[in-house]
């Protein structure tokens, strides 16, 4: 802990550092403080009203990645949803159109025009996801049902998110760590303290079986946060061999090098696209509610099936696991190429030991990369899994043939019974927040470790250690 605090000391007497980081928790103070500055004509009691039916929704997990702020529909409403959609379509679009991939490879010339037509489309999605967010709020009477009101909506949200894209834009550039990551980050630990308070409430009453299972919440966490770390940080080293090669008059000389793949090179877009295709049932459904009159309906079956199908509910947890492991391999597939990675090295006089260029490579690199895919599949979802276990149980008695005896057993055996319905807690850090959050802390000590380092300073870890962060 030591050279820990002495990093943190070293940090600030760096002239250049100490302003990146003063830069940096400025703007996330503003992000912040916007959180408070509600959207005009909002009604606030009708507003939260809502909020208990729709919890379940797109809106939910929309107001995961706004930091709370779409639930008091503050001018960040959207936070940076929008850019992070049109950031995951440029990265696909590039297998699906040929255009694409041409600017893609005209290096940085073709990354700044890329980051140009991401801007445009977040300005495009962010207008048509707050026409319907207005549109949304006048039909259930949060704000008045007429095109003012719905265009001041539109305005302003259009406005707040545009103004977020350029803050976390200004921190990647002139700040430390990745812009976006951190707005997410910031909107997520906010929630840290209330979830505090909430346990140590649950402590302080003096219930034996309450503190159990606060400890056992907090060490499966801690144990979890670890097992991301881990994972988050290893890397399935291949080792590349360049040969000799002359250039004119210049020789160069083959060396060593190796070409680093993460276990879970998706990160937690695959969770995100996974609970999105999830949350849209429910959006569907609230859109066009059943008939009072006739329960019988299949429509209303099928919304009396729906009402069940959230975290906790033995279908909704074997389907939420299952798209996790098809996007995560088709995420994959997208942003790593291995035809493109063997022909470069091939360009580039490079080979893989005992393996010949061109085709035999990729093969190679394919079954490599699908058995890393297979782990960090598996990873992810018993990441998202165990807390939404832990969170809002596991619901056996939906299960067929054995759903209620198994329920009836573990409700009356001691120790077990918390399984159905989960420990009680509305805690804030679920999978996903977990793995954001560990995320960008990695990222963003590396960046400043490596600050350090250029600077013959030592690093969180002492001299001889080396902090890594995702994308190293």
């Amino acid at each position: 802990m030591e050279k820990f605090f002495s990093a943190i000391q070293n940090m600030f007497s760096i002239p250049e550092l100490r302003k990146r980081i003063l830069f940096t928790l400025g703007l996330l103070a503003i992000y912040r403080l916007g959180a408070h500055v509600a959207a005009p004509g909002i009604d606030k009691v009708r507003l939260e009203q809502m909020w208990g039916e729709v919890s379940g929704t797109l809106l939910g997990v929309l107001d995961l990645f706004s930091g709370g702020n779409f639930r008091t529909i503050s001018v960040f409403a959207l936070g940076v949803m929008p850019y992070i959609t049109a950031s995951i379509i440029m990265q696909l679009m590039p297998v699906l159109s040929p255009a694409v991939k041409r600017i893609q490879e005209e290096g940085e010339v073709g990354r700044q025009k890329l980051n140009q037509y991401t801007r445009y489309l977040t300005v495009v999605l962010c207008t048509v996801q707050t026409f319907f967010v207005a549109t949304w709020l006048s039909r259930n009477g949060i704000i008045t049902n007429s095109w003012p009101a719905t265009l001041m909506i539109v305005v302003t949200l259009t406005t707040g998110t545009i103004f977020v894209m350029w803050l976390g834009e200004q921190i990647t550039e002139r700040g430390v760590g990745n812009g976006i990551s951190l707005l997410i980050f910031a909107g997520i630990v906010i929630g840290l303290p209330n979830a505090v308070l909430q346990v140590s409430g649950r402590v302080g009453a003096g219930d034996a079986m309450q503190t159990l299972g606060v400890v056992f919440l907090v060490a499966v966490l801690v144990a979890l946060i670890a097992v991301i770390v881990y994972i988050e940080s290893a890397r399935r080293k291949i080792p590349i061999t360049y040969a000799s090669r002359r250039v004119g008059n210049q020789t160069f000389q083959g060396q060593e090098t190796s070409l680093p793949l993460k276990i879970n090179m998706g990160g937690v877009i695959p969770v995100i696209f996974a609970s999105s295709v999830l949350a849209m049932p429910q959006t569907i459904l609230s859109a066009f509610p059943p008939d009072q009159n006739d329960p019988n309906a299949t429509w209303s079956k099928i919304h009396a099936f729906f009402q069940q199908f959230h975290g906790g509910d033995p279908y909704y947890e074997l389907v939420f696991i299952s798209l996790i492991v098809i996007f995560t391999f088709f995420y994959i597939t997208i942003v790593f190429n291995v035809d493109d990675v063997s022909d470069n090295l091939r360009k580039h006089g490079g080979f893989i030991a005992g393996i010949r260029p061109g085709a035999p490579t990729a093969d190679y690199l394919n079954t490599i990369l699908t058995r890393l895919t297979t782990v960090g599949a598996i990873y992810l979802a018993l990441v998202c899994f165990i807390p939404q276990v832990l969170l809002s149980g596991f619901r056996v008695a939906r299960l067929p043939f054995i759903g209620e005896t198994l329920d009836a057993f573990l409700s009356s055996t001691p120790g077990l019974s918390w399984i159905p319905t989960g420990l009680g807690y509305q805690f804030f850090f679920g999978g996903t927040s977990l793995l954001i959050l560990v995320g960008v802390a990695m990222d963003t000590a590396a960046q400043i470790e490596a600050q350090l380092v250029m600077r013959n300073y030592e690093g969180f870890l002492g001299a001889g250690s080396r902090l890594r962060g995702r994308r190293n």
